[in-house]
């Protein structure tokens, strides 16, 4: 009896081991599982947070676009827009706020995130300074001279040689420079990459006044506030008083086909796009004030008069059936910061 009884035990003892090594395996394998649960999560997570990253890229690059061609929209520029998709009828979406901080620099957020049972998840936000450049606002096809009484606040590019007296607060992009440089850099102008004129053709466009006979086009003491194209298809000469115009959206704000005379303390304000094909002579008492951008074909700025040229490449920007042009030719993002 005892030895039967031993035996009983010992194959008691056997089945516990079992139970053990069975419970045992158990743990184990669902600590496993348990890990390999959270190693998917985590990496399913990294992949959210990555796509989530390129989605916010794409909301900077889409509002970096629509910035460099402001032709585009309808508003003065873009300001952003909310619940945008990439691709339609996902559940992938962005948000974009632009905030404009001067003619050539502006601020953008980018918020992307997943809509999972009405709640964003995965939003990651980027918060990015960008910079428009070159930023043209004085133009010319080839050699020219800036008096001394100029200040351009933009970049200039000259297509010969470029004697500059006045003060040019922006970078200067010419065969070769004399006189003072800028406030920025100068380089050469095969550096000049996407910078290029409007190339508008006065005889797209209706003129605003026929010339004499000498081809002149001469405005006395007149008081004049003009709302659509300035037309002139010969020489402009104002003689005394006042000239303001103002450009229509997508659309230039003076076109002259000539030279530009200032003189008699006349004053001229131009707001959006000017080009004339010859010399700007502005004389001592006159004043020309351009907010927009300066085009020439060939030909500089002279006389003592006071004159100031603004790089503003919203109004200087073309659409519609005229041209597309911006004297914006390029954009950087200064900086990229996520919140």
């Amino acid at each position: 009896m005892k030895s039967e009884r031993n035996k009983t035990d010992r194959k008691g003892s056997a089945l516990l081991v079992v139970l053990f090594i069975v419970m045992a395996v158990t743990v184990l394998s669902l600590g496993f599982l348990s890990r390999s649960d959270v190693e998917l999560a985590c990496g399913e997570n990294m992949l959210l947070r990555v796509q989530m990253d390129y989605l916010a890229e794409s909301g900077l690059e889409h509002a970096k676009e629509l910035i460099l061609h402001p032709q585009d929209v309808d508003s003065e520029y873009w300001a952003g827009a909310e619940g945008m998709q990439i691709i339609t009828g996902s559940s992938d979406y962005y948000d974009v706020n632009v905030v404009k901080r001067g003619e050539c620099n502006y601020q953008i957020t980018s918020g992307a995130y997943r809509e999972r049972s009405g709640e964003k998840v995965g939003l990651s936000i980027l918060k990015a300074e960008l910079r428009l450049d070159p930023c043209v606002a004085f133009w010319v096809g080839g050699d020219a001279i800036i008096s001394n009484s100029v200040t351009i606040n933009g970049d200039v590019y000259c297509g010969g040689n470029l004697t500059n007296n006045g003060i040019i607060n922006g970078d200067i992009f010419s065969v070769g420079l004399v006189g003072s440089g800028g406030m920025g850099q100068e380089y050469d102008i095969s550096e000049a990459v996407g910078i290029s004129g409007p190339g508008l053709n006065t005889d797209d466009f209706t003129a605003s006044y026929e010339p004499d006979p000498n081809g002149n086009v001469e405005l006395i003491d007149q008081e004049l506030v003009i709302d659509e194209t300035f037309v002139i298809k010969g020489h402009l000469i104002v003689s005394g008083g006042s000239i303001k115009m103002t450009a229509q959206k997508n659309s230039p704000a003076m076109l002259v086909d000539g030279a530009v005379t200032v003189k008699n303390a006349a004053r001229m304000e131009v707001n959006g796009l000017a080009q004339t094909a010859g010399q700007w002579t502005v004389d001592s008492g006159a004043e020309v004030v351009i907010s927009g951008a300066l085009f020439i074909t060939g030909g500089g700025i002279s006389g003592g008069g006071n004159v100031v040229i603004t790089t503003k490449p919203i109004k200087a920007s073309l659409g519609g059936d005229i041209a597309t042009f911006s004297p914006a030719a390029g954009a950087f993002f200064r900086s990229i910061e996520r919140n």
